[in-house]
């Protein structure tokens, strides 16, 4: 094997693993939010009858997920609810906002 051939292994497998980290540092670097989402625009887990993304039928669904950046979730203001109560994010699922 011709060092040419050598080199450009090696630089490959430096290149497939670098990839590999940043990946996973992006992946570590967010969180799941509930109840943030507009209808059908969740990341996932969006209650009974839905399969997975994008299947919220209400906006702010309390048990649909979006991932956001690590530590801002409960920092995203959201329109109030119809009784005036501030509505938030959470890293937990949220029993408000289901459909009927």
């Amino acid at each position: 094997m011709s060092n040419a051939i050598k080199t450009v292994a090696i630089v490959g497998a430096v290149a497939a693993s670098l990839a590999a980290h940043t990946s996973t540092a992006t992946a570590q670097a967010k969180e799941k939010c509930f109840g943030i989402s507009l209808a059908g625009q969740n990341d996932c887990a969006a209650g009974p009858g839905t399969t997975c993304a994008g299947t919220s039928t209400v906006d702010y669904q309390g048990n649909a997920w979006t991932l956001v950046d690590a530590g801002t979730c409960t920092e995203i203001e959201l329109p109030a609810l119809a009784d005036g109560t501030p509505r938030v994010g959470s890293l937990e699922e949220q029993n408000r906002d289901l459909p009927g």
